[in-house]
């Protein structure tokens, strides 16, 4: 009796696991999974694209007739627009609409940035107590970060920052970075270690690493934590209301708080402010979406 070796023994958890993969494949994209996506989608468009009609109808439609009536009686009018965008009107929700991405784009970048080098060098760094630390990382994400806010505010008093975009652009990163670390380690350490290795061998340091050969690898991870990030700050009510006191500096979230509380029957413009609201994170989700399944499940398996 012989034993053929002309194949490899690892060949069958490689084929498992492609059959495994192939079956997965068949089931996301079989016609019944089709359907559902296209419900799914549907269900979801239906409230934002009945929001955009009625924010283009004139007060009088919209407070005695639903939006689905303009295909029968159509009535168009900008005034909604013209009132809650406007300064003189005493809403001025296009100064918060700049405020919010004022804060947002810094709140974004900012963890990104710190994210990307703490992930790097707990994944190819090898320091002491570099385990620790990681799992220490990573269990700060589960602090509220409601038991956060008046210790921060204190702080901020104390050192002069109070009332200011920086509190917030601080509180927003300090909140981010336990996932955003998390999120591009699992990332990184998927990387070849021989795609490292090479780079070390032609005389390239950790800058140039994860400069000119790890960033570009990463661009899915950080469009989905870019993704979860800008949405999570551009809808924060709590953390601007916290740290920012003067209207100069306060977000569209806020603005449409003060909206909602002092005109709660004027739904005319409600819908307006609504729309202008979620006009950028629907466009930014739509633009990026293609990068936020890979960045999701980056980590997630392993070869």
């Amino acid at each position: 009796m012989t034993l053929d070796v002309s194949v490899p023994l690892t060949t069958t958890p490689a084929l498992t696991i492609s059959q495994s993969a192939g079956r997965a494949k068949k089931a996301v994209t079989s016609r019944w999974a089709s359907a559902a996506a296209v419900v799914l989608g549907v269900l979801w468009t239906i409230p934002t694209f009945g929001l955009a009609l009625s924010s283009i109808r004139p007060e009088k439609a919209i407070k005695t007739t639903g939006w689905w009536t303009f295909f029968t009686h159509p009535e168009f009018t900008l005034d909604n627009y013209r009132t809650v965008l406007g300064s003189d009107s005493g809403i001025d929700l296009g100064r918060s609409f700049v405020n919010s991405i004022v804060i947002t784009l810094p709140a974004v970048v900012i963890p990104l940035c710190l994210a990307a080098l703490a992930a790097y060098a707990f994944a190819w760094v090898d320091f002491r107590g570099r385990n620790v630390l990681f799992v220490g990382v990573f269990a700060l994400q589960i602090v509220p970060i409601q038991v956060t806010l008046i210790p921060l505010l204190k702080l901020y008093s104390q050192t002069g920052l109070a009332d200011s975009f920086w509190t917030v652009w601080l509180a927003h990163s300090c909140f981010a970075l336990p996932l955003a670390i998390f999120l591009l380690h699992n990332f990184m350490s998927e990387i070849p270690r021989e795609l490292i290795e090479a780079a070390r061998m032609d005389g390239a340091g950790h800058v140039t690493i994860l400069l000119r050969v790890l960033l570009p690898l990463l661009t899915p991870a950080l469009a989905a934590f870019g993704i979860f990030q800008f949405l999570w700050v551009w809808n924060d009510l709590l953390v601007a209301l916290t740290f920012t006191s003067s209207p100069e500096l306060r977000p569209l979230t806020v603005g449409l708080a003060n909206l909602a509380g002092t005109r709660g029957n004027a739904y005319h413009l409600l819908t307006a402010g609504a729309f202008v609201a979620i006009i950028v994170p629907i466009a930014v989700f739509l633009s990026l979406q293609r990068y936020f399944v890979r960045g999701l499940l980056a980590g997630g398996l392993k070869g």
